[in-house]
């Protein structure tokens, strides 16, 4: 069983790491506005409905895969997103690209999400819950690592279209045999490391009920959730959608897919860590200290003029953004159980939706308004300091399960 779980781990990341390919946008935005004219609301528009998509898809995917299980819904994704992708290569426009790539392969990554950490973290104790989390997630983060400088060099070599083609084949072959690998543990089944928690049966926190999506919904802690995940990860997901742009206008460096790798590793970073920071000092009280820190790194984020500077404030918000995305499946875990975690953990994921259409799409229009990013990076460090102060409204405690509870 214990190596049953492991390789539900490594095929959950796997899938992740195929799903992650959303984060080089920037990379493919840069090239459809340098090589092929369109203009900056047009190259993000894709990438925007992409996000609403894969959220959307969340919703719908998570309460199929919470009764059909996993491994049908990580299939029927991975094949969504492998076809979105050569489509797009196939017929390229702005208008059609919302279909193919925002509509198709959106549906796909959101599918492959909700696929991926349900069945992980039940596999293994609830106190790794965070951990587990960190490391599904920090699929999506390595793919951008590798894909980034990957897209960059085929997009020179072969041309947009092709890029495209040749990725979505890769894609649509790996991804499909990992989902084959996706399932959850057997009824009844206790994770080793649990037994401990069998001793305490008077600590209910360490017995978590599962609450319905309905019954979800009818929680404060829900939508101060839903509003911190929108808010906070606005700002991570402007710098993943335009870091290229911003390279090349803040500091006239042309070779920002550079930064997209560098932001990935530290993105890749944040995930792994923040999940097991917060298993130990509780979800809250990280989210706390990631929304101030990442406030102050979007206030200051203007002033990054040179390459070292800059290199600096996209390694701060990609381990920012990073633990924050971590740590919220672990929280809706922790206070909603796991029986219906599948579509609990996409409503939530709403939130990210629409912090989704506020960074890339306020960044492209402040841009194409005034040639510059500054009023977005503003706008974006106010949205964290809201996130911080309703994060200071829960009463955290040391104990991850507990962090959250009023």
């Amino acid at each position: 069983m214990k190596f049953k779980g492991f390789r539900v781990l490594i095929a959950a990341a796997g899938i992740n790491f195929i799903g992650g390919m959303l984060y080089i946008w920037s990379v493919i935005s840069k090239g459809l506005v340098n090589n092929l004219g369109w203009s900056s609301k047009q190259a993000s528009l894709p990438y925007t409905i992409a996000t609403v998509s894969f959220v959307i898809a969340m919703v719908f995917f998570g309460r199929i895969q919470d009764v059909k299980g996993p491994r049908f819904t990580a299939t029927i994704a991975s094949i969504l997103i492998g076809l979105g992708l050569i489509l797009s290569g196939l017929i390229i426009n702005p208008l059609t690209m919302i279909l193919t790539f925002g509509i198709i392969s959106g549906i796909g990554i959101g599918a492959s999400n909700v696929s991926t950490t349900p069945p992980a973290i039940k596999w293994f104790a609830p106190e790794k819950k965070g951990m587990i989390t960190g490391i599904v997630v920090a699929g999506v983060g390595l793919s951008s690592i590798f894909f980034s400088p990957l897209a960059n060099y085929l997009m020179s070599s072969l041309g947009i279209p092709k890029t495209f083609i040749y990725i979505g084949t890769g894609a649509l072959i790996v991804a499909v045999a990992f989902a084959q690998m996706i399932q959850n543990p057997p009824a009844n089944y206790v994770p080793r490391g649990t037994n401990s928690l069998d001793k305490k049966p008077k600590d209910k926190t360490n017995n978590v009920e599962d609450f319905t999506w309905g019954e979800m919904l009818k929680t404060k802690n829900f939508y101060k959730l839903w509003i911190m995940f929108g808010f906070s990860s606005s700002a991570g997901l402007m710098i993943i959608g335009h870091i290229s742009n911003i390279a090349k206008v803040q500091i006239n460096w042309e070779s920002g897919f550079l930064l997209v790798i560098f932001l990935a590793i530290f993105n890749t970073l944040g995930r792994f860590v923040g999940g097991t920071v917060s298993d130990k000092i509780g979800r809250v009280n990280l989210m706390r200290i990631i929304f101030l820190i990442q406030a102050i790194n979007m206030f200051m984020f203007s002033k990054f003029i040179n390459i070292p500077m800059l290199a600096t404030g996209v390694a701060v918000a990609g381990i920012c953004y990073g633990a924050a995305f971590s740590v919220f499946p672990a929280t809706i875990s922790d206070l909603y159980g796991a029986k219906h975690f599948g579509v609990n953990y996409g409503l939530i994921f709403t939130g990210w939706g629409v912090g989704g259409v506020i960074g890339p799409m306020m960044a492209a229009f402040i841009f194409d308004a005034t040639k510059t990013y500054n009023a977005s990076y503003f706008v974006a460090s106010v949205l964290l300091v809201i996130s911080a102060l309703v994060a200071f409204t829960f009463s955290g405690t040391k104990k991850p399960s507990n962090a959250l509870q009023e």
